[in-house]
């Protein structure tokens, strides 16, 4: 093309620039200096979007104010995010024009990563079962309907409407078996108990009024766990899964103590068994969490602690290195001297230990305390620190948390959508 005239006009979006011939050769960005190597139309087209050669003139349907701090660095050579652009949209533009991310101011450059960072976890999370899906289709063209639509009913419970009534109706069997749990443990309750045993011995406790709604709760936890193993797409996944282990330690303890009380309750020797039923009885506690299935605050918790686990270890390697050394110290100054008055509480190193970590996560029970002035000063030095060491691995649990919930809500309000459209439909 002609480079020869003067001047060489960019319009970018409505905003025109206009330079000589020798600054577009070598031109910072490279889209633009590929013009000047331009021969024929065609190779312009490539290029850009549009052309006047008259005026020569190249028009460029871009983001006209994103290639103006573009220019900017040209000018200046500092390189900053568009105010109120995203960050990907901004680093499209980059990406067009020719630039990369390290060319980004630091502080840019860690908004990017951010954000980045943000999207991998929504692909990695939405987009790659929906690839799966659609491979699956291709493989398994003849799959039912109707076993996707069951399997999203179990496991999603905002899928759908009938999702949403399966999950209300499995929160209230939860609360149920929990409030049954909480009043068995009453003494008027286990008082009533003990006389219908007697009168009927052990066995007869299964057909009493907690028995039945315990066996009722039992049977449709059971119903449900093995509906969502028969639709489930892998079953050695669906064994896999946190929640689903959870399901079956809240299921087994039943039916190991119903086994037990038809063997074993009426043997007087095997007094160990009533214990053992009493724990497996108190496993019903793990119902609870079956309510993360249905709650997103809990799915963000279980989700963070996956993800943070190794921010969780370096603050349990900080709680164990200080109680090691305030344990010792506390032990030496309130015990070990060669002192008139001994505090017997700091009669070892694990005893003092206690008392370290009740005063690093400042709970401070009481039940034992320095009463020396160097072990009172311990104390506070002792506070103070574990203020300062549980603080600084918060923040990043806490930059996760945050991360975990929005992905999480996005998931429930992509379902939500399918909801509404159903609802409407």
């Amino acid at each position: 093309m002609n480079f020869s005239r003067d001047p060489f006009i960019l319009n970018v979006g409505g905003a025109r620039y206009s330079f000589s011939q020798d600054v577009i050769k070598d031109f910072p960005l490279r889209r633009v200096s590929r013009l000047h190597g331009c021969s024929s139309e065609k190779d312009v087209l490539e290029v850009c979007d549009d052309y006047d050669q008259e005026r020569n003139e190249y028009f460029f349907d871009r983001h006209s104010e994103a290639f103006g701090f573009i220019m900017m660095y040209v000018k200046y050579g500092k390189l900053r995010f568009v105010p109120q652009m995203c960050e990907l949209s901004f680093y499209n533009e980059m990406i067009y024009w020719g630039l990369e991310c390290s060319q980004l101011e630091y502080c840019c450059q860690r908004r990017l990563d951010d954000r980045m960072s943000d999207t991998y976890t929504y692909m990695s999370d939405e987009t790659k079962p929906d690839e799966e899906t659609a491979k699956e289709d291709i493989q398994a063209p003849g799959e039912k309907k109707w076993l996707e639509r069951m399997r999203m009913t179990f496991e999603e419970p905002t899928s759908s409407l009938a999702a949403q009534i399966l999950a209300v109706v499995s929160i209230l069997f939860v609360i149920v078996s929990m409030v049954v749990l909480c009043a068995s443990t009453l003494p008027d309750w286990k008082t009533a108990e003990n006389r219908s045993m007697e009168e009927h011995r052990y066995t007869a406790s299964l057909w009493e009024p907690s028995g039945i709604i315990e066996a009722v709760c039992i049977g449709w936890f059971t119903a449900e766990c093995i509906v969502r193993f028969i639709v489930s797409k892998n079953k050695c996944d669906f064994v896999k899964r946190p929640l689903n282990i959870i399901d079956l330690l809240a299921i087994s303890p039943y039916y190991i103590s119903v086994l037990m009380t038809l063997f074993t309750g009426e043997n007087p020797q095997l007094q160990r068994a009533g214990v053992t039923l009493r724990v497996l009885r108190m496993m019903r506690i793990f119902w609870v969490i079956k309510l993360a299935r249905h709650f997103i605050g809990l799915q963000t918790l279980g989700l963070t602690l996956k993800r943070c686990y190794r921010e969780m270890v370096m603050l349990l390697v900080f709680i164990c290195v200080a109680m090691a050394i305030f344990g010792a110290l506390s032990q030496l100054l309130e015990h070990g001297l060669d002192l008139e008055t001994k505090n017997e509480d700091y009669s070892s190193i694990p005893a003092a230990c206690w008392w370290v970590i009740i005063s690093m996560t400042t709970v401070g029970y009481g039940d034992m305390y320095p009463i020396s002035v160097p072990g009172r000063i311990l104390g506070g030095v002792c506070v103070v620190s574990g203020i300062v060491l549980l603080a600084l691995p918060i923040t990043f649990i806490y930059h996760s948390f945050v991360q975990c919930y929005h992905e999480l809500k996005y998931k429930s309000a992509r379902y939500g959508r399918t909801l509404s459209n159903e609802y409407i439909n």
